[in-house]
């Protein structure tokens, strides 16, 4: 006896979305692509400020100790430069 050839089962599954699905999807995925490299941008430069007032914060701190060092604890305006001393403070 001949063995038989088993003949191939032909799979009829689809192998491809329709465009339309295609499409579709491609409508939403992208729009949701810009936003997170968008967010990525907001952050990246989210850092960087922070970095920046870190180091505008130090610059701050070293003038406040040489105005402290010259005038005592006080309160000084920042707009008009006028130093209010503390009454209770210095009596």
């Amino acid at each position: 006896m001949a063995k038989k050839k088993k003949e191939k089962a032909v799979d009829l599954k689809p192998t491809n979305i329709t465009d339309e699905q295609l499409k579709a999807i491609q409508e939403i995925i992208s729009p949701i692509n810009n936003i997170q490299m968008e967010l990525g941008r907001i952050e990246s430069r989210k850092h960087i400020l922070c970095h920046n007032v870190v180091e505008l914060q130090d610059k701050l701190q070293v003038v406040q100790k040489e105005l402290e060092d010259q005038y005592g604890t006080v309160n000084i305006n920042i707009q008009t430069g006028e130093i209010n001393y503390d009454v209770e403070a210095n009596s």
